[in-house]
């Protein structure tokens, strides 16, 4: 999930500095909960040929993590051990204080202190984002603030998931920043906050068109897509911005994309080589323009609504090849408490299209000036005044 302090690894990246919010949640009921599930004890099923060739066997890891755990010795440890052998890429074993911090952040929470960072092209860190009315807002800290240190520690090297992970902690802790702003230094300690997530930011443009982001597809954003679609001006169209969102739950995205849809097929997907189907609800708009914007950080459960929308014949879209993750993953309970989450298939397009490693490549290529050219695209349609 994009958003301050939290986002997605594959495998390999050092536990702890991010975690995944990974397009798993998918049941065979084809609707995710408000907690995550976890596999039934009906014992393996077979898997289809393309998802058991990156996979970890369930048995295995469990196995690893219980005799571990026996001679005194991380269980977390052995059993990311097993994944990471696997070949696995987006297999993940999060210990119970990670899985609490992932549970939260599918409730659209986080404990922080109210910023995002990132890397300019000179090579900085500075701050990307500050939440409205969290400790950093309230400490006077700006977009465009460079971030020197956090707690003595100069990050000026540390790649941004570092960064990022040095921020999070224990809400009621504090965390002492070094900062500049043209040319001044100064330094303020911030007291660490469960915080909650704006992952759905509406804006209605000169010309009527409504813009709709979503940087992630935690829980109650599908709903406030479609209540953003149902109070936009008749008439209207509507940019459905999903550059850099990195997924969700899948419930979620179906929600967002039964929007602009009235039923039918939003994705398939297999699990365990089972063939499944997720489908939107009815009653969405199907008349309003849309126009999606997507790029290389535009993945997993984004790409689900990507390519229901493009395939459906509801929405151009523009930008950049989005990243390509269709697999599914589901999680599994370790014996020491800790949750191992394992790929277990892949989703399709409703054409039929696999997104797994291929992306999805849009109707107009823009890699500059993308939104202009969706603003422009829109307006074609018939969706500004």
């Amino acid at each position: 999930m994009s958003g301050p302090e939290f986002s997605p690894r594959p495998h390999g990246i050092r536990r702890g500095a991010a975690l995944t919010l990974v397009f798993g949640v998918v049941l065979a009921t084809a609707a995710a909960t408000n907690c995550l599930p976890h596999d039934d004890d009906s014992g393996p099923r077979p898997l289809s040929a393309r998802a058991a060739a990156a996979t970890a066997d369930r048995e295995d890891v469990a196995r690893a993590a219980a005799e571990a755990a026996a001679k005194g010795k991380s269980g977390t440890e052995a059993a990311e051990e097993v994944v990471s052998r696997s070949g696995d890429r987006w297999g993940a074993v999060y210990d119970k204080q990670e899985y609490e911090e992932f549970r939260k952040a599918l409730e659209g929470e986080y404990t922080g202190v109210g910023l995002g960072a990132r890397r300019t092209s000179e090579g900085r860190v500075e701050v990307a984002r500050v939440q409205p009315d969290g400790p950093a807002e309230r400490a006077g800290i700006r977009a465009g603030d460079r971030l020197l240190a956090i707690d003595g520690s100069d990050v000026s090297r540390r790649p941004v998931t570092e960064v990022v992970a040095l921020l999070r902690g224990s809400s009621g802790t504090d965390v002492a920043l070094e900062l500049e702003r043209d040319g001044r230094r100064w330094s303020r300690t911030l007291t660490r906050a469960l915080l909650t997530t704006e992952t759905v930011t509406v804006e209605q443009l000169p010309d009527g068109a409504v813009v709709i982001r979503v940087s992630s597809f935690t829980k109650g954003s599908g709903e406030r897509v479609r209540k953003a679609v149902r109070e936009a001006p008749a008439g209207s169209g509507v940019l459905l911005d999903l550059r850099g969102n990195d997924g969700g739950l899948v419930s979620e995205a179906v929600a967002a994309a039964s929007a602009f849809l009235d039923g039918g097929l939003v994705a398939t997907y297999d699990v365990r080589g089972e063939q499944l189907a997720l489908h939107a609800r009815q009653g969405g708009d199907t008349e309003r323009p849309v126009v999606t914007l997507v790029d290389a950080g535009t993945m997993s459960a984004a790409e689900l609504v990507t390519g229901a929308l493009k395939d459906r014949g509801r929405a151009v879209t523009v930008g950049t090849r989005t990243f390509g993750k269709g697999s599914v993953q589901m999680p599994s309970k370790l014996p020491d408490g800790s949750v191992a989450e394992l790929t277990v298939g892949h989703y399709r397009t409703p054409s039929g299209h696999s997104v797994d490693g291929k992306g999805i490549a849009p109707d107009l290529v823009a890699p500059e000036g993308a939104e202009k050219r969706a603003q422009t695209v829109l307006s074609g349609l018939g969706g500004g005044s």
